[in-house]
């Protein structure tokens, strides 16, 4: 059997996605009508349609299904108003700019998904919070903490189900930082991803 070859690494951007100030990985796949903005993405990451991100940080092989929220926007609670006159007057009023202080506080609390993440259909997740490794969020979830390597988060707000694996084997999984191969490694290793459990495949791959 000949041997898998790469195909053409460039990013895949939909024409009715919205990027502004973003920095794509190898393989990436951004569908129709995404907005990303000041939003990082590791290689092999995809994100299914109609999904948003700011301020984030997502890492390599990350599953983003359709209608995710990445960092949702947040509203200044102590003002006496939550509306965006406060914070965007310039879309109401001429000479009054963008409130930059509470921009930077925005930045300040950046989103930051590990790799492998798989995150369901329609899940927010809020401001500030770090997703592990291997994490999966289930559809509709709002994920108002930090997720642990491994872990499965479900509802609103977002609590453990289960943990994907034993914790000596997701040790050895991030251990192994299989998302940093190369290509002809991942390409080498994925008849064995198919077929074998997690178990097994560190048996084989983990030195």
């Amino acid at each position: 059997m000949a041997p898998s070859l790469p195909k053409d690494s460039d990013p895949r951007i939909h024409t009715t996605a919205e990027l502004k100030g973003c920095r794509l990985g190898r393989y990436v796949a951004v569908a129709e009508r995404v907005i990303l903005r000041e939003v990082s993405v590791g290689d092999y990451s995809y994100f299914e349609r109609h999904g948003e991100a700011i301020y984030t940080t997502v890492g390599k092989f990350c599953s983003i299904a359709a209608n995710v929220r990445l960092n949702a926007l947040e509203h200044p609670l102590e003002r006496i108003t939550t509306h965006k006159v406060t914070y965007r007057p310039n879309e109401y009023f001429n000479y009054l700019g963008v409130d930059q202080g509470f921009r930077e506080r925005r930045r300040a609390r950046p989103v930051t998904i590990g790799n492998d993440v798989w995150i369901g259909h329609g899940a927010v997740v809020m401001p500030g919070v770090t997703i592990g490794d291997g994490a999966v969020i289930g559809a509709n979830a709002v994920v108002t903490r930090d997720v642990s390597a491994y872990e499965i988060v479900a509802g609103v707000p977002a609590k453990r189900i289960r943990m994907r694996f034993e914790p000596e084997i997701s040790a050895r999984l991030q251990a192994l930082a299989w998302w940093d191969w190369p290509a002809e490694k991942l390409a080498e290793a994925v008849p064995d991803m198919q077929a074998m459990d997690a178990e097994a495949f560190l048996a084989r791959w983990g030195g």
